[in-house]
């Protein structure tokens, strides 16, 4: 049952990234990867308030890892990130890394916090 709810939510949390990545680059037009940002540091808040509000089992599986573990894109922060180096854009690639890891970590601490509150 765990494999099917994680296939499902990460389905849905694949397609949902994609969209959302489509609409923010049509309507910002940066160097800056804002999308992918935007998704991971969202993803973190939501998966913090997950394991604070101590959601488990098969709601986890769906959401969690099926859906979050979709939706964020480790692998395309990382590849963003090279391409920015490549492009010689030094000031934008460090406040990429650095904006990602610490609002992404404060975050999944807020969410966490708020989860353990309700």
């Amino acid at each position: 049952m765990n494999y099917l709810l994680i296939s499902l939510g990460g389905f849905i949390g694949a397609i949902l990234r994609y969209g959302v990545g489509i609409f923010i680059k049509k309507r910002i037009h940066s160097t800056f990867p804002i999308a992918t940002f935007l998704v991971n540091v969202l993803g973190s808040f939501l998966l913090g308030y997950m394991i604070g509000s101590r959601i488990g089992g098969n709601t986890l599986a769906l959401l969690g890892t099926g859906f979050l573990g979709s939706f964020t894109t480790f692998s395309t922060f990382k590849l963003e990130s090279i391409k920015l180096i490549n492009q010689k854009q030094l000031r934008t690639f460090f406040c990429y890394l650095f904006t990602t890891y610490i609002f992404g970590i404060l975050l999944a601490f807020i969410g966490y916090y708020i989860g353990t509150q309700f």
